[in-house]
Formats: C-alpha cells, sequence, structure tokens
C-alpha cells in the first residue's frame, strides 16, 4: 500500500500529478498481485531442526494471511484503516501463523478483507476488490477475499482465512478452489481477530488437496492412524432445489470418480430440511408464518436467521464500545450489518445456543460415524464487480441457508471445486461430524484425482426427445398421470406424464401437469425447468405461470415469483389464488 503525505501549501497541480502517478504505480502493482495484498512482507520460516527431527512437512511452500491474524509489531487493520489507526500494533503472533511457520512455510503479505469480516462480497471501499482469476469481471466473494486471489492467481501455495457465516467457501467457490472449514474450535483462535466466536474458525484455501491435507495436520495436529470405515456419501436433494449448481453433474462426477475406489457404501439421498425439522426442536420458535414455503426450507431459513442474530449478539459484545466511540467510516452495506449488530437486542439468546447443540446431533443422527453430507456451496454465481445490486435479497439468503449447516452446527466443510457450468466456477462441498477431520480430508485425498478425471467428461443430460408419433397414446397416458396426481401417487404421475412427454413434446399440458407432481414432491427446479417449456409452448397457459410462481417461491426468488403470479392476473383477472400470492410476496419483498 503506498502513502502520499502532502503539505497544505503545496500547489493543486503538483498534488494532482503526484496523485496520477500514485493511480499509476498502484494500477501497476494491482495487474502483478490482483490486488490480493494490503502489504507484502517476507517472515521466513523457523529452521528445520537437526535430525532426528521429522523433516518440517510445509518447507518449500509460501502462503499469505488476511488482514485478521496478528503479526508481532504489525498492526493489524481488519480491512479498515480507522481501525489500524486505532489499534497498536500486536505483541505476539497469531498461534496459527506461529504454527505454519514452524512447519517450513513461509508468509509473504496480508491480504484484503471485507470491513470486519462483515460481507460476502470480497469487495472493500478501502483497498478494492481483489481480481477473481476465474471471472475478472465478477466479485471474488468474501470476507477472505484477497486469500482466496492470492491461491487462484498462483501467488502463494496456500493461505489462511477466517469462516464465520461462509467467509472462506464462498471465494473458495467463486475462484474455483479447495477450501476447509474445520471442526469448531479444533484450530487455535489466539491472535485472531473475532467478529463472533461461536461461528468463527481459521480456515484455509489451496489448489492442491495434499497442500490443503498438509496444512491441516499442521493446525489440527491430527493422528496419523485412522480407524478404516466405509464411506456413505448422502446428498441433500433439497439444497440442491436451491442452488445453479446441476445436481445431475454433481451426482455424475461423484458417482463416476468412486465407481472404481473401495470403500463407499452405496449413495443414500435426503431430505435435509425435514430431517433438521424432526431434530432442532428449539428452531420452531423462530419460524416466520408469513411465509409459504415447502418441505423444510422455511426451517433452513430459519436456521439461517439464527446464525445472523447469533453473529450480531457476539459482534456487539466484541466491537460495541469501539463502533460507538470511533464512528469508523464502512462501506454502506457494511454499516447495515454493523448496524443491525450494534442496535440488537435477544431475549432468546438461550434458544440460539440451543440451536447450535441440537444441529451438531442432529448431524450425527444423520451421519453416524461414516457420513459425508454432499451439498452445492454457494447457491448463485457471483455478481458483477461494482454492481449497485450487490446481489439480491434472495440470493443472500440462499447463501445464508447452504453457510449456516457447518456454522451453526461446528461441523467440518470442504470445498470441492467441480470445473464450470455456463462460464462460472461450481463447487459442492462435503461436511461430516464435529471432529471428523481427517475422516474428511482422508476422504477429498483419496477420491479427488478420479474427481478430476470425471469433471471434463461429465456433460449435462441430454435434452428430452421429441417424438410425437402418437398423440391418441400420448392423451391417454396423461388421463393416467391425472388419476395418478389426484390419487396423491405423484412418482407415477411423474412417470406418466414423462411418457407422454416422449411421445408429444410439444404439449405444454403435459410439461405443466408433471410440474404439479413435481411442486408435490418438492422437487422446486424441475417443475420451473418444465413450467418453462410449457410458457415456451403457450404463452397464454396460466396454470404454467402459477405453477412457476410457486416453484420460484419456494426457491426464494421472490421477485420472479411476484412477476409469474401478476402475469397470470393479466390472463385471469379475476384469479384470486395468483392475486393473494401476489401480494403476499410484495410483503415478504418488504
Amino acid at each position: 500500500m503506498w502513502v502520499l503525505v502532502i503539505g497544505v501549501t503545496v500547489a493543486v497541480g503538483i498534488v494532482a500529478a503526484a496523485e496520477t502517478r500514485r493511480r499509476r504505480r498502484r494500477k501497476a502493482i494491482f495487474k502483478e498481485d490482483f490486488g490480493a495484498f494490503v502489504q507484502r512482507f517476507q517472515i521466513l520460516p523457523f529452521p528445520q531442526p537437526p535430525p532426528p527431527a521429522a523433516k518440517q512437512t510445509l518447507a518449500g511452500l509460501t502462503f499469505a494471511i488476511n488482514d485478521i491474524f496478528e503479526l508481532e509489531e504489525h498492526v493489524t487493520g481488519f480491512g479498515n484503516p480507522d481501525w489500524a489507526r486505532t489499534h497498536e500494533a500486536a505483541e505476539k503472533t497469531a498461534v496459527t501463523v506461529t504454527a505454519l511457520l514452524k512447519n517450513g512455510a513461509l508468509c509473504v503479505g496480508k491480504t484484503v478483507i471485507d470491513e470486519l469480516a462483515f460481507g460476502v462480497s470480497g469487495e472493500n471501499m478501502h483497498y478494492g476488490a481483489p481480481i477473481n482469476p476465474e471471472m475478472p469481471a465478477h466479485v471474488p466473494g468474501g470476507s477472505s477475499s484477497g486469500s482466496a486471489v492470492a491461491v487462484a492467481a498462483e501467488l502463494v501455495d496456500f493461505a489462511l482465512g477466517t469462516d464465520t457465516t461462509g467467509c472462506i467457501r464462498i471465494p473458495a467457490a467463486f475462484c474455483g478452489l479447495l477450501s476447509y472449514r474445520p471442526s469448531h474450535g479444533a484450530v487455535s483462535m489466539i491472535g485472531v481477530l473475532p467478529n463472533s466466536q461461536s461461528l468463527d474458525t481459521v480456515g484455509w484455501l489451496a489448489r492442491d488437496p495434499s497442500i490443503l491435507l498438509r496444512v491441516g495436520n499442521a493446525l489440527l495436529k491430527l493422528n496419523t492412524v485412522e480407524p478404516r470405515r466405509a464411506r456413505c456419501l448422502i446428498f441433500a436433494d433439497d439444497l440442491f432445489q436451491l442452488s445453479k449448481v446441476p445436481k445431475q453433474k454433481a451426482e455424475g462426477v461423484i458417482s463416476k470418480a468412486i465407481e472404481n475406489l473401495s470403500g463407499y457404501q452405496p449413495q443414500r439421498h435426503i431430505n435435509f430440511g425435514q430431517h433438521v425439522a424432526s431434530n432442532v426442536p428449539s428452531l420452531k420458535g423462530l419460524l416466520d408464518q408469513s411465509t409459504n414455503l415447502q418441505n423444510g426450507t422455511s426451517i433452513l431459513k430459519a436456521l439461517s436467521s439464527a446464525m445472523v442474530s447469533l453473529q450480531r449478539h457476539e459482534f456487539k459484545t466484541n466491537h460495541e464500545e469501539w463502533v460507538k466511540s470511533v464512528e469508523p467510516k464502512l462501506a454502506p452495506d457494511v454499516s447495515d450489518n454493523v448496524l443491525a449488530a450494534i442496535n440488537t437486542t435477544h431475549e432468546n439468546l438461550k434458544a440460539l445456543y440451543d440451536i447450535r447443540r441440537e444441529l451438531r446431533a442432529c448431524i450425527k443422527i444423520l451421519l453416524k460415524d461414516n457420513g459425508i453430507l454432499v451439498i452445492p456451496t454457494v447457491a448463485d454465481p457471483p455478481w458483477k464487480l461494482n454492481s449497485k445490486k450487490r446481489g439480491t435479497v434472495e440470493s443472500h439468503n440462499r447463501a445464508l441457508i447452504l453457510s449456516s449447516i457447518a456454522s451453526m452446527s461446528g461441523c467440518c466443510q470442504v470445498t470441492i471445486p467441480l470445473g464450470k457450468n455456463d462460464g462460472c466456477p461450481i463447487s459442492v462441498s462435503f461436511i461430516t461430524f464435529h471432529g471428523g477431520d481427517k475422516f474428511l480430508l482422508d476422504t477429498l485425498l483419496d477420491m479427488y484425482s478420479s474427481l478430476k478425471e470425471q469433471i471434463n467428461f461429465v456433460s449435462s443430460p441430454a435434452p428430452l426427445q421429441d417424438t410425437n408419433k402418437n398423440i391418441d397414446d400420448s392423451e391417454l397416458l396423461k388421463e393416467k398421470g391425472n388419476a395418478a396426481y389426484k390419487g396423491n401417487q405423484w412418482n407415477k404421475a411423474v412417470n406418466y406424464y414423462s411418457e407422454a412427454i416422449k411421445l408429444n413434446g410439444e404439449n405444454a399440458t403435459y410439461y405443466s401437469n408433471r410440474a404439479a407432481a413435481y411442486l408435490q414432491l418438492g422437487c422446486f427446479q424441475k417443475a420451473e425447468e418444465d413450467c418453462n417449456k410449457a410458457i415456451s409452448l403457450d404463452k397464454k397457459n396460466v396454470k404454467a405461470y402459477m405453477r412457476r410462481g410457486t416453484a420460484r417461491e419456494s426457491l426464494l426468488f421472490y421477485k420472479d415469483a411476484a412477476q409469474d403470479f401478476k402475469h397470470a392476473l393479466v390472463l385471469e383477472p379475476q384469479n384470486k389464488v395468483a392475486s393473494e400470492a401476489e401480494k403476499r410476496l410484495r410483503k415478504l419483498m418488504g
């Protein structure tokens, strides 16, 4: 970072020229380091101990830390100049940084974070947004944006950050990286500035799974011997409904990857929201009764709300005095978060801690000692830099739902890139029980090379064929589908409608009817896709608009859902269901 000091009597022209030179120099630096760093330096690793001591496991590797870790004789900035201005240099180095230096790694600088670690975009109004090497016109994700970019741009071998509500996982997904959030409390937070201690963990990012594991061994002090156990992958089908990650691609890649590997049980599927609803009773008191969500989505939204409430309460406890005395200059979105935290009051604080305890037990019930939950890491692709929208309310809600599972349970989570879809990096995450860190990291290393082989091999699912060879037979199949639907046999109804579509793929009613069955099964993305097809074939299909609106509302796309119900009202002005839904959504959007 370049500092320019100019006396007040200096001529305006000289000031302007100096400022121009400063900007040019800054631009040149950003081209070199992608804007990832706030400070470059070198802290040499500890010397290799003499034999018979084991060789340092991280020897020859370089790493960066974000500006939340304390270094002796350095001021920790916390992403904000006012914080740096009002705090002294640290007297000691963070325990995690010391552990990496002792294991032979070289520290090369501090990286950009969202102010006060409060953000998911990675944009910092004081230091700029690090440039996402995978998508330069889009945000890198935060709050550990600089650390992610430094790794993705191959400026370092790995980097440290912190993860509170997704601050490591989100930038890893946006930048196409591996990342690891350990079991809560498993890695020391001494010497790391707190945001919310019940949620905060140290996390790390890497391009190579062996490096991710080596860093894990250094920080987690893992046992070298792990009991052999068969692994069971459990796909959270309802969470893939919230995401742009194609479930077929994710499941196909993973299935093929483990096909020839030993020690894997048959894959399972679960509606995770329903499992949480049955096993976390304290969440029910937080349910928002105004929503019209199905199949556990409302309980997961309540979980993410509990996470936000807990973060605000603990941030207030940690930093209220500083915020009120200093009145720091903050970006608008960060300022909103900080003010909400400072002004928060919690009468149900005990319930928030009860939720954490119950959720951890809930996941242990599901996974036992050999299960791994498979979920999408993020719900939506990164938005464009300097965008005024900075992500919609709905996309923010979806992101928090996915992040809240590991954050609130304290379970460990690894983020795994799966290539790109429509030009955007996509990834999945594996979550396992609290304390299962070695089991999870070993699983990643075991299957990663096979995963890489499959990533470019598996393509998108083939489109449905439109044979249109026998109209009479397709109508008969449709009637059978209708009868199955009325008898609450929704899977059978889907099968009948699908057979009808094979015979006549140009009939909008078949798609619209199958969407209705998918809605009953909680397959909201499939319902939306069928309605899209129905509407493309028949622009006046009111039922398709209504069903697509219901699917989109269930996926938290409130604005798009409202448009669908409005369109249905244009076609049928007296449609009471559409009218009530549109009013409800308008209220939800505030």
